[in-house]
């Protein structure tokens, strides 16, 4: 797991510095379906925000059981569209870093327990059927494939 970890920590510093050189004018283009490269920023600090919760609170059961939240409403309600970018992009990589923190001191018994009880069926990016059991460390990369497809997300609508 740490090498993982360190590869994503490498992955999200390489990305901040090349989207910080980013105009604002440009990372406020809005496609005419989904959100703008900077409401996508926003919406990956949301779930960085709701998956530390969920990765903290699964150290103390045995479930992986989890409120969903309304993604377009809380890009919406926090208006990020007219946030600032430099703030959006720095509170996106420090939240990522500060949860690869909390991640790397997860004991290892913890990453492996099969989990029988969850809800990946509704909450993860990639499912997993309710009948099948998952564990803590499929749900921490699973966090992480989420987010490389919105960075992907990003870079295609700036082209590159």
């Amino acid at each position: 797991m740490q090498d993982f970890l360190n590869s994503r920590k490498e992955f999200i510093s390489e990305i901040y510095k090349i989207f910080s050189k980013l105009d604002e004018e440009l990372v406020r283009m809005k496609p005419d379906k989904g959100w703008s490269p900077k409401e996508i920023i926003g919406h990956l600090i949301d779930s960085a925000s709701n998956n530390h919760q969920r990765f903290i609170r699964a150290q103390f059961t045995r479930e992986l059981i989890f409120e969903g939240y309304d993604q377009d409403e809380w890009v919406k309600v926090h208006n990020y569209q007219n946030a600032d970018w430099q703030l959006l992009l720095s509170l996106w990589r420090d939240y990522n870093l500060l949860l690869i923190h909390a991640l790397e001191h997860i004991p290892k018994e913890m990453l492996s327990i099969e989990r029988i009880k969850h809800n990946c069926d509704m909450i993860a990016f990639n499912t997993v059927h309710k009948d099948v059991s998952v564990t803590l460390e499929y749900f921490i990369e699973d966090y992480f494939k989420h987010l490389k497809h919105h960075i992907n997300q990003f870079r295609k609508l700036m082209g590159f």
